[in-house]
C-alpha cells in the first residue's frame, strides 16, 4: 500500500479514539492520510492529536474560506485513493444514504468519485433499528463497503454488534478496497440476476411474481466490491443499482434470458431474479374489457424458458452456477432437487411462505436462507439481505481460490 492515500472521516463516539491507532498503522504501511474531524469527533479526540498523526492540517469547517483557496471540499474528497469513515455513526450513514450534505464530512461522502469504506461504531439497539438497517442496506447496494462492526461489550454496557472494528482490521478492509481492481474477484466476470419479470396480459395488466429485487441488487453490489467485472439483468423495480455495476433492464422471462446470453461468457452467474414461470399465450394489443354478459375471458398459460437450466446447460456454461429457490413448503428437499435438475452448482434456498404476521421475504430487508452445494446443506442465520450478499461472495471467493466445495 506504500505510496497511497486515504481520507478518513471521524464520526463522533467513544470509538473514536481507535482512529488514531488506525493512522499509526497506515503510517506504517506508507499510507498517507488526511483526516476531516466532524465536530462530535473532537469531543473525543483533539484536532491536535490528529494533525500530530497524520502531519497534515485537519479538516472540519465546510466553510473555512482559508480552507476552501487551499483544498476545497471537492479536491480534498477526490485527492485520495479512499475515503474511509472510523467510527462511521448513524448520522454520517443515515446522512449518506439520504443524500445530505449538511457539513463538510457529509458533503466529503456525497462529492466523492472514490470508494468508500465505513466502519460502523454504535449502540447495539441502534445498529439493530430498522432505520439504521435502511441505511447500510441503500449504501452496500449504492457500493459502500463496509468492515464491522463486531461483536463485544459496549462502553454504555450493553453487550451485542456495535463495536468499531479494530484498527488492524480496518487495515485489511482497507487493504483490499485499494487492491479492489486485482482483487479477490479481480479479473472474473460475473452475472446477476434480480427482481421479477412482468408477461403482459394486455397493455395494462401483467403476470409477475411478488420479488422487490432487494436481495440481488446487494449481490451485484458485493461482487463488483470484491472486484468482479459484474452485470446486473433486472426486471421491473424502483431501487437504484451500484455505480459499479452494469446495469441492463428488462421487462419479460425473454428479456431477461436474450440478456443473460449476450452476456456470456462469464465465470460466475448468480440467478436471483424471481422468473414468472408462465405467460400469456397471447397477449392482447388493447386493453381486455368487461363484457355485456360478465362472462370471465380463458386465459391461455405458455411455459416460459427456464434461464437457470439454459445457463446450468449453456455450451458457455458460467464457470459457478448459483440458483435461487423460494419455497413455501418442503424447502430443502424442492431445492436440492432444483439443483440437480437446473445444472446448478449451488442453489440458495428460502422460505417465502407468509409469518405469523403476515409478512414475508419477498418484498423485506432481511432473509433467513440455506446454501445448498453438491455435498453439503449450510444453514445460515436471518441477517439483512445485505449481510447475506456479503457473505455468499465470501464463499465465492473460497470457491475461486480452491478453498470451498
Amino acid at each position: 500500500m506504500r505510496g497511497r492515500s486515504v481520507l478518513l472521516i471521524i464520526g463522533g463516539g467513544i470509538a473514536a479514539y481507535k482512529s488514531l491507532d488506525l493512522i499509526r498503522r497506515l503510517a506504517e504501511r506508507g499510507v498517507k492520510t488526511r483526516a476531516i474531524l466532524t465536530r462530535a469527533g473532537a469531543e473525543f479526540v483533539t484536532p491536535l492529536s490528529v494533525a500530530a498523526l497524520t502531519t497534515e492540517k485537519v479538516y472540519s469547517d465546510l466553510f473555512s474560506l482559508t480552507d476552501e483557496s487551499e483544498m476545497g471540499h471537492i479536491e480534498l474528497s477526490r485527492a485520495a485513493d479512499l475515503v474511509v469513515v472510523a467510527p462511521a455513526t448513524a448520522d454520517l450513514m443515515g446522512k449518506l444514504a439520504g443524500g445530505l450534505a449538511s457539513d463538510l464530512a457529509s458533503t466529503a461522502l456525497l462529492a466523492t468519485d472514490k470508494r468508500i469504506l465505513m466502519a460502523p461504531a454504535m449502540n447495539v439497539r441502534m445498529w439493530q433499528s430498522p432505520s439504521v438497517r435502511r441505511s447500510a442496506e441503500t449504501l452496500a447496494r449504492d457500493g459502500v463497503l463496509f468492515v464491522g462492526p463486531n461483536d463485544g461489550e459496549m462502553a454504555c454496557g450493553e453487550f451485542g454488534p456495535g463495536r468499531m472494528a479494530e484498527p488492524l482490521e480496518i487495515v485489511a478492509a482497507i487493504e483490499r478496497a485499494l487492491e479492489i481492481r486485482g482483487g479477490a474477484l479481480g479479473g472474473l466476470k460475473a452475472l446477476v440476476t434480480a427482481g421479477p419479470t412482468q408477461e403482459p396480459l394486455d397493455p395494462v395488466r401483467f403476470i409477475a411474481n411478488r420479488s422487490s429485487g432487494k436481495q440481488g441488487y446487494a449481490i451485484a453490489a458485493a461482487l463488483a466490491a470484491a472486484g468482479a467485472d459484474t452485470v446486473l439483468v433486472s426486471g421491473p423495480v424502483d431501487i437504484a443499482a451500484s455505480p459499479h455495476v452494469k446495469l441492463v433492464k428488462v421487462t419479460t422471462a425473454r428479456d431477461m434470458l436474450a440478456a443473460c446470453e449476450a452476456e456470456l461468457p462469464a465465470d460466475i452467474a448468480v440467478m436471483s431474479a424471481a422468473v414468472a414461470d408462465w405467460r400469456p399465450d397471447i397477449a392482447a394489443g388493447s386493453k381486455i374489457k368487461k363484457g355485456a354478459d360478465h362472462s370471465i375471458p380463458t386465459l391461455k398459460l405458455v411455459e416460459n424458458p427456464d434461464i437457470l437450466a439454459t445457463l446450468g446447460h449453456h455450451r458457455n456454461r458460467p464457470r459457478l452456477v448459483i440458483g435461487f429457490a423460494a419455497e413455501t413448503d418442503d424447502v430443502l428437499a424442492h431445492a436440492t432437487a432444483k439443483r440437480a435438475r437446473k445444472g446448478a452448482d449451488w442453489i440458495i434456498a428460502n422460505d417465502v411462505s407468509t409469518d405469523d404476521k403476515g409478512e414475508s421475504v419477498m418484498g423485506g430487508d432481511r432473509n433467513q436462507v440455506h446454501l445448498i452445494t453438491a455435498t453439503t446443506q449450510e444453514r445460515w442465520p436471518q441477517m439483512a439481505k445485505a449481510d447475506v450478499a456479503r457473505r455468499l461472495v465470501q464463499h465465492i471467493t473460497q470457491h475461486f481460490q480452491g478453498t470451498d466445495s
